[in-house]
């Protein structure tokens, strides 16, 4: 989606100018020619002519990942990612007059499942790896969160999740520079991200964690696409600390941290959902080779566990769409997991919410 309302919020990434041009085809800065075209439910604001050291592996490995992600169709926002936009609801308090952004959007399941939320919404992302429905209700942009196209003062909110981890230092400094840049005083911004950091409670999650373990020597699961999802993550914010320094050095004050300690959640995603996973999504294939049948081919694009998920999540998806008895037992699961937030919620951990804002500068 690419509303007219969106045309007013822009500037140029590469030379920072706000002389732009929309022409049939897309928009063109007036001030150092760079074209930007319209494409299939985006805008491509990537700076022209600029090349940075660290390049996400959702950009250069994207046609790889587009096969294994399953990211083009959206179920209800549940379990893990339904705890997460719950979260966001509640501390970002969204309102019908905001205007949005998501940095580092991925596929835009958190800007679609609360576009109808704020006045406009906005994804951006190097990737274009957008789902079906954030393409009909959020307004897109792939762009670089380093050189965000948009005028100062912009949005009243933003929210970034699942995304710091990803970064070297220097790319996190940038990313949430820009982020004050275009927040406009008073304006908020919620990160959910993770350090290294263990929780007092480890032991607890470290039992479901063993627990899964021993279904993976047994064959039943594996854990390989999740591996993979979370190969390229950095965690250069190693500390608690570290976070605090880096919102202060943007410029951003906190207002409010939540931590997340995974006791329910460790449980639900190491054995009770990859359980169900490993049952929901079996293949024919794999039916007939427990009777003895020949092994599936090894030149399958993903691997056989991830096959598997893909598929237990598409099975799923029909059946949620339905809000029938499915989608409320998991609707039971996803709140008996919010529990780690509201129980544990104070308690120093690795995971965490954060809300931080954008100070009100006032004249003296």
């Amino acid at each position: 989606m690419v509303p007219y309302d969106l045309y007013r919020l822009l500037q140029c990434p590469t030379c920072a100018s706000r002389n732009l041009i929309v022409t049939d085809g897309g928009v063109t800065c007036a001030a150092c020619g760079a074209e930007y075209p319209r494409c299939d439910g985006y805008l491509d604001f990537m700076p022209r002519g600029v090349k940075f050291a660290y390049v996400s592996k959702y950009v250069s490995e994207e046609e790889e990942l587009a096969r294994e992600l399953d990211y083009r169709d959206l179920a209800p926002p549940l379990l893990a990612a339904g705890v997460r936009n719950r979260a966001l609801q509640r501390l970002l308090d969204l309102r019908p007059t905001d205007v949005v952004l998501d940095s580092g959007c991925g596929n835009g399941k958190f800007a679609a499942w609360n576009a109808d939320r704020v006045r406009l919404m906005i994804g951006v992302d190097p990737a274009t790896l957008f789902a079906d429905e954030a393409v009909k209700s959020v307004a897109l942009i792939q762009g670089d969160a380093r050189r965000l196209p948009f005028a100062d003062g912009t949005f009243d909110k933003a929210f970034s999740i699942d995304v710091l981890e990803h970064f070297p230092r220097d790319v996190i400094d940038a990313y949430l520079c820009e982020t004050a840049r275009v927040l406009r005083p008073g304006g908020r911004f919620l990160v959910f991200s993770n350090t290294r950091e263990p929780s007092r409670l480890q032991p607890l999650v470290e039992a479901s964690r063993w627990l899964g373990r021993q279904f993976v020597r047994a064959g039943v699961y594996d854990f390989e696409r999740e591996a993979r999802r979370k190969s390229d993550h950095i965690k250069a914010l190693k500390t608690w600390e570290d976070v605090l320094d880096a919102m202060q050095r943007a410029g951003l004050r906190p207002v409010r941290v939540v931590f997340w300690n995974s006791v329910a959640t460790s449980f639900v995603e190491h054995v009770l959902m990859k359980l169900g996973e490993a049952i929901i999504g079996r293949s024919r294939k794999e039916k007939a080779r427990s009777n003895g049948a020949a092994p599936a081919d090894a030149s399958a694009p993903v691997s056989e566990g991830a096959a598997r998920e893909i598929r237990a999540r598409q099975r799923m998806r029909a059946h949620l769409r339905r809000r029938g008895l499915v989608y409320y037992a998991l609707l039971a699961v996803t709140l008996f997991m919010e529990l780690d937030l509201w129980l544990f919620g104070r308690l120093r951990s690795g995971s965490y919410f954060i809300v931080v804002e954008k100070p009100v500068v006032r004249d003296r």
